[in-house]
């Protein structure tokens, strides 16, 4: 189900960026146990309200605010440590999220150009993509991770977004001919400031911001309702 917005039509698209983690693939359910399972530990129980707190920020940044949150007496580092055993053995099972495939073979057609801006690290993303290298490898070269060291800042800063933009050949005086896929409040803040278009696309469980909901072009709960020709693309046709 779309949440409208009251635009029909947007700024032409010339680039497209992705958020990784819960926008192109479904690894926010694995996070999710990653999470439940080093809680448990301490008798602590994982809510929704830590995992959104976490959605979209680097691992340094989303161990301090779980570790914040629930109280367990470890570092932030101790919980990376603990939280990369168990990753070893559930982030291969990661899929790409209904309509996915679809949009980046579709904008790989017509030549527009399109990387992933991820704040995952470089081993994350290569253990996240190690059983989806059909899709990945559609990507190129143009991957930026959140341990890249042109970007300062994580999200919700602008940085990851800019960057990836720029090695995209985007042009950053017209900021708004990028669109930003996002799942995440993080992620599409950071959209939003670099000046982009966003595309949010929550967990059907986030409680929205409503003052942000006005900000983006759309809100959607899957990549299957977005129509690139409202962004001055070409249209999906029905051999896709």
């Amino acid at each position: 189900m779309t949440v409208s917005q009251t635009r029909t039509t947007f700024p032409n698209v010339t680039h497209v960026l992705f958020d990784m983690d819960g926008t192109l693939l479904d690894t926010e359910r694995l996070y999710t146990v990653v999470s439940e399972r080093i809680l448990a530990a301490y008798g602590k129980e994982f809510t929704f309200e830590m995992k959104a707190a976490m959605m979209g920020t680097n691992s340094q940044d989303a161990a301090t605010i779980l570790i914040a949150k629930s109280g367990i007496p470890i570092t932030p580092e101790e919980y990376i440590a603990r939280a990369a055993e168990i990753q070893l053995e559930l982030f291969p099972s990661a899929r790409p999220l209904p309509g996915v495939e679809r949009l980046v073979k579709h904008l790989l057609k017509h030549k527009i150009p399109m990387c992933v801006a991820t704040s995952s690290n470089t081993p994350n993303y290569h253990l996240k993509t190690s059983e989806n290298r059909a899709l990945f490898d559609l990507f190129g070269p143009n991957v930026t991770c959140g341990d890249d060291p042109e970007v300062k800042a994580g999200k919700p800063a602008p940085d990851m977004f800019l960057v990836a933009a720029k090695r995209l050949g985007a042009d950053l005086k017209r900021p708004e001919s990028c669109l930003v896929f996002e799942d995440s409040y993080a992620g599409v803040l950071s959209g939003l400031n670099a000046g982009m278009q966003v595309v949010w696309i929550p967990d059907e469980r986030l409680k929205l911001d409503q003052e942000v909901v006005k900000q983006v072009s759309q809100v959607m709960y899957s990549m299957e309702e977005f129509r690139p020709e409202l962004y001055g693309m070409p249209p999906y046709d029905n051999s896709e």
